[in-house]
């Protein structure tokens, strides 16, 4: 029985069209910014959403830490939420690799940042604080969507107290999607955006950092130091290009999939449905039930990542079907809570 994965959408594997598409790539040396493939993925990236360069990275967790080591010196202080994954899951690193400084301030329910606490840590200008440089936003959040006007009004914000803007695209095109509006308008106002493939979109592996072309090769220097130089990555761009040409508008379906599993669970007696965001799903079981819970849902063949957070977050994804969530809202219905 193949399982049923809903750890998270990272552990989405090619497709078989995917493969061929990354057997029949042009490669080259990018170290030498020789690679076809990875210049046109980078390219189109950049021109599509509306920016002047793009430079593809490894992970998710290093696009985001170029951005704050590109737009911050040693001293400066970046603005995020107090649950972003740029404070919390990804290492400390602008702290231990850049030597910036992170302001974290509590995130509302839809993850946004309250404007008026942003502009209230904002620091004086004076040797005794750390230097704010940077407001970073996160879209989506725990497959929670940013109110869209709300993003125009950071963007002033922003521009008022002379901050850059970034934004860590992660899963930009579920927001995209759940919007029903071109990504261009969605990053419309941001420096700088970091845009993750191998999570909904299904790539093996692989972001793009996009921003101005001075922002850019800052980063691209940055990427080096921090080891994320690489070769013959064109195999890798190839599947992300593919993923940005079939994989974008069936996004729809993940989400439409994570509604149906939020609402077979809502019928089951005593788990609780704490809400449905894009493609994920959280619920809430009882604390003393969990580990009993993960050995009953695996038996039953669906993985589930319990622990991690103090929910239990379900994400759907382009290897989870229909029969897939169904199977899950059985397994869920058989457990004794």
């Amino acid at each position: 029985m193949t399982p049923v994965d809903l750890r998270s959408d990272t552990v989405t594997r090619p497709t078989q069209a995917m493969r061929e598409a990354m057997l029949r790539a042009e490669v080259g040396d990018d170290v030498y910014g020789e690679d076809p493939t990875v210049n046109a993925l980078q390219e189109r990236l950049a021109a599509d959403l509306g920016f002047e360069a793009g430079l593809f990275v490894p992970s998710g967790t290093q696009s985001n830490l170029l951005a704050l080591m590109s737009h911050c010196e040693r001293g400066d202080e970046y603005i995020v939420g107090a649950d972003a994954h740029t404070y919390r899951f990804e290492g400390g690193g602008a702290a231990v690799l850049g030597s910036i400084q992170p302001q974290p301030i509590p995130q509302d329910a839809d993850g946004s940042l309250p404007l008026d606490k942003v502009e209230a840590v904002i620091k004086p200008i004076d040797p005794h604080f750390a230097r704010t440089r940077l407001l970073t936003l996160e879209n989506t959040w725990m497959g929670r969507t940013i109110e869209f006007g709300y993003l125009a009004r950071a963007r002033e914000l922003a521009t008022r107290r002379g901050l850059g803007l970034h934004l860590d695209g992660a899963r930009l095109f579920n927001a995209a999607v759940a919007y029903g509006r071109p990504v261009r308008e969605v990053v419309a106002g941001f420096d700088s955006v970091s845009i993750c493939l191998s999570k909904g979109l299904g790539a093996p592996v692989g972001s793009v950092l996009v921003g101005s072309a001075s922002l850019i090769e800052r980063a691209r220097r940055w990427r080096k130091v921090t080891g994320g130089g690489w070769r013959q990555a064109g195999m890798l761009a190839a599947a992300a290009t593919y993923a940005l040409d079939h994989h974008v508008e069936r996004l729809a379906e993940d989400h439409a999939r994570a509604a149906r599993l939020a609402e077979g669970l809502g019928r089951i007696d005593g788990l609780a449905v704490k809400g449905c965001h894009t493609n994920m799903v959280f619920v809430d079981v009882p604390a003393e039930r969990l580990k009993d819970l993960a050995a009953h849902m695996s038996k039953a063949g669906v993985l589930l990542s319990i622990g991690y957070l103090p929910q239990v977050r379900m994400v759907t994804h382009i290897d989870v079907d229909d029969e897939g969530v169904e199977r899950t809202i059985a397994a869920f219905a058989s457990f004794s809570y």
